[in-house]
């Protein structure tokens, strides 16, 4: 189980293989100069609730990783996270999908 830390502050478990994915989408838009918003759910056991913050270039963020693995990458789930995180609603973690999903098979469509 891996940590994201925002600013010092604001925290939140994620499963190692989320967080990397969530990784690569939120350096994509940050080496882009694209900011964003971020919004997680929090865990019933500190009160529940969500916590979001806006993530822009001057960001202070550790993406702390207890595996000392790189997962493989889905790329369908680095869509569909990028897909939210340029909706008004922002980025948050969505389900793995399935490689080859029909959000992959539309953007392949789309590059062609």
């Amino acid at each position: 189980m891996g940590k994201f830390i925002y600013e010092g502050g604001p925290k939140v478990d994620i499963d190692d293989r989320a967080l990397t994915h969530l990784q690569l989408v939120m350096t994509a838009k940050l080496r882009r100069g694209e900011p964003f918003s971020f919004t997680w759910k929090e865990d019933a056991s500190i009160g529940g609730g969500r916590v979001t913050v806006w993530v822009h270039a001057g960001s202070s963020m550790v993406f702390r990783y207890t595996g000392g693995r790189q997962p493989s990458i889905n790329r369908a789930w680095v869509d569909a996270l990028a897909f939210t995180a340029n909706a008004p609603s922002g980025l948050y973690l969505t389900p793995e999908p399935t490689e080859g999903t029909k959000l992959e098979q539309d953007l392949d469509a789309a590059v062609r």
